[in-house]
């Protein structure tokens, strides 16, 4: 079957919301309308207005709420709408979200996923199109995810849920509608990714191409087109930024000698 990007963030969630009662959905304009993106289309119908709800635009709020959710037992995924607004609630989500859980350690259980699109798309300007991984990346305590394909994004989502460390998954807009062909047995399959488990996605010998979100895609058009000069790209997918798997990218480097990292921001 092929899948969209969108369409598997959207099942991930429908199938960890299934799974589990505890997980619940909230943030600007994921109920009624569905998410700018329809990421969560059908899903106010299916779990109601108890488990699936918009909020005001107050990111700070939406993100200490949900902090305070998480500490009694809940797993909740909100939703920021676009990545630009993590900005908004910077401190609740930098000191609170990943301090407390990094200070506290098992003490301290933060199940929380702060979704959210991030990048460039059509028309959406300058103050709606950022990527913010590099300014929350050094935040002790958050995981943070930025898959490349419908397949991850599905498997590494149902991962972050699960997961009791706080995470903030970046999805790519211009991804949102690209399709990937999954076979049906593997797809509707209760799969998961590690988290922090880097991806080969070709093989090579002469040079290391990091690539990170949108940029994985393209980084592999721009090896298949250097093939043809003799040029034999290895493409690496970090997958998850923070914690960064640095074994696999350290190993191709030390194959190939060569290494250029490219990321959309």
């Amino acid at each position: 079957m092929k899948v969209t990007y969108a369409r598997a963030i959207g099942d991930a969630l429908k199938e960890e919301m299934r799974r589990d009662e505890k997980v619940i959905v909230y943030g600007e304009d994921v109920a009624e309308f569905g998410n700018i993106f329809g990421v969560t289309r059908g899903m106010l119908e299916e779990f109601g207005p108890k488990r699936i709800r918009n909020t005001p635009i107050t990111e700070t709020a939406i993100v200490g709420s949900a902090i305070g959710a998480a500490e009694t037992g809940l797993r909740p995924c909100i939703e920021l709408m676009y990545s630009d607004f993590t900005l908004v609630a910077f401190s609740e989500i930098f000191h609170c979200v990943a301090k407390w859980r990094y200070m506290h350690g098992p003490q301290y259980k933060i199940p929380l996923v702060i979704r959210n699109a991030s990048g460039s798309s059509n028309g959406a300007g300058p103050e709606h199109s950022n990527c913010v991984e590099s300014l929350f990346m050094h935040a002790p305590g958050l995981t943070i995810i930025t898959p490349s394909c419908p397949y991850d994004a599905k498997g590494l989502l149902k991962s972050a849920i699960r997961s009791d460390n706080p995470v903030l998954f970046c999805e790519p807009k211009l991804l949102y509608q690209t399709k990937q062909e999954i076979p049906d047995e593997v797809y509707q399959s209760d799969y998961t990714i590690p988290i922090g488990l880097a991806d080969i996605k070709r093989p090579g010998k002469d040079v290391t191409l990091i690539a990170v979100g949108l940029m994985v895609p393209r980084a592999l058009e721009a090896a298949e087109k250097l093939q043809t000069e003799g040029i034999d790209v290895e493409v690496i997918d970090p997958r998850t930024i923070a914690p960064l798997d640095k074994d696999t990218i350290y190993n191709s480097i030390r194959k190939t000698h060569r290494a250029m990292v490219v990321e959309e921001s």
